[in-house]
């Protein structure tokens, strides 16, 4: 039986024109771009054709701009901890939100070991940061502002062009970790105002291990690995050549197919989202109803365990996750559910749905009736369940 795909945050297949180009460039384009003989210049023209195509996706005007390394977490490592380090002398305050990716928390963990101080401000029960927070948080030592683009647990987006504005106002550098945005919503560097902006490849059906981290002209950003002068020496270290000549074809079609793309997702989750009463009862979605990425929908299902949801939905061949697949594994509940004032016993009954080009209606229908079954057979035997609860039936608000 085919496996119905439906966890695409966390990985994608390769689109059959982003695999043709990435062989194309292991059998032509073997070259180091920093050389400087003409198979060395070859491989350089390929490099700024696919740094071109990149930053088109996201219209930044000027491609050496764009950075790139070896995944979305380098790219937040290096925005957040390169202006740490050269902006150490000025201040180290930081302030970011209570719902970011790991990469973002783990930065700032280590940075606070090096005597560097952090303040998370909260969000509202949709998973919003307000700008209000933002600002009182600010101090005179206050030398970065890190505020993810949209969520990659309830798909809230921010608004970070209001935060940008705040940061604009004290002088304050704004990166913003778009990961989970970038080729899946359209992403304006132009619009938004950033000084950073951190993203990755596969999220639009590019290549694992490639990602990119936008620098604004004139930001001061301390370099992460000493070494040679490769990405403008702002990143040493060859190029990885044939991920990126896959990257910048993925960040072409998203461009052009952007529009399809949302619609799409956008259609399949309001037939989940309709359909879904009709097969279970007692759930919670969570994050903004409309202020969101199109593809993703997290479902806190009563007294059941997320987990065990997912195991036995492999069983049926159907792939959906619980939370990020860096925290997989970790007993811990989601941070990012706490945040948004879910109880403990619902933050472990969540499943995160995403959807990609691939996924059809009938897709979604397969996972609601194996869901059905599933939630049926696991509140059987829960001593949480009560079926004679008066609001069974009924979904949460």
């Amino acid at each position: 039986m085919k496996i119905t795909y439906l966890d695409h945050m966390s990985a994608n297949p390769l689109l059959p024109e982003v695999k043709a180009a990435m062989i194309d460039a292991i059998n032509q384009d073997f070259g180091n771009p920093s050389s400087q003989h003409t198979v060395g210049e070859q491989a350089a023209e390929v490099l700024d054709r696919a740094r071109g195509q990149v930053a088109d996706l996201i219209n930044c005007r000027e491609p050496r701009e764009i950075v790139f390394t070896s995944c979305g977490t380098e790219s937040v490592n290096q925005a957040i901890k390169g202006i740490a380090f050269a902006h150490g002398d000025k201040g180290r305050h930081i302030v970011t939100s209570n719902i970011e990716h790991n990469a973002v928390i783990r930065s700032l963990r280590r940075l606070k070991a090096m005597d560097y101080t952090v303040t998370s401000v909260s969000v509202d029960d949709l998973g919003k940061v307000k700008p209000d927070d933002v600002a009182n948080a600010i101090r005179e030592d206050t030398i970065l502002i890190s505020i993810m683009h949209s969520n990659n647990e309830v798909g809230t987006l921010q608004p970070i062009e209001e935060l940008v504005r705040v940061a604009k106002e004290k002088k304050v550098p704004f990166h913003t970790d778009a990961v989970d945005s970038v080729g899946v919503v359209p992403v304006d560097v132009q619009k938004l105002g950033v000084d950073l902006l951190s993203f990755a490849s596969n999220p639009f059906y590019g290549p694992t291990g490639v990602g990119g981290l936008y620098v604004r002209r004139g930001t001061r950003i301390f370099p992460l690995l000493d070494g040679g002068v490769q990405e403008h020496n702002r990143r040493a270290g060859a190029e990885n050549l044939v991920g990126i000549v896959g990257m910048g074809v993925a960040a072409e079609l998203a461009k052009k197919e952007m529009t399809g793309r949302i619609g799409h997702s956008l259609k399949l989750k309001e037939k989940l989202l309709s359909e879904l009463p009709n097969y279970i009862d007692e759930f919670i979605i969570n994050g903004h109803s409309t202020e969101t990425l199109p593809n993703l929908i997290s479902i806190s299902i009563k007294y059941i365990e997320g987990e065990s949801v997912v195991l036995m939905l492999d069983d049926e061949k159907i792939a959906v996750s619980t939370r990020s697949a860096c925290a997989t594994g970790s007993l811990r509940t989601s941070h990012v559910l706490q945040s948004i004032g879910r109880e403990y016993a619902d933050a472990q009954g969540t499943l995160i749905v995403t959807f990609g080009k691939e996924n059809t209606e009938e897709d979604v229908i397969r996972f609601l009736t194996a869901l059905r079954d599933v939630v049926k057979t696991l509140r059987d035997i829960s001593p949480l369940y009560r079926k004679s609860s008066p609001t069974a039936g009924l979904p949460l608000p």
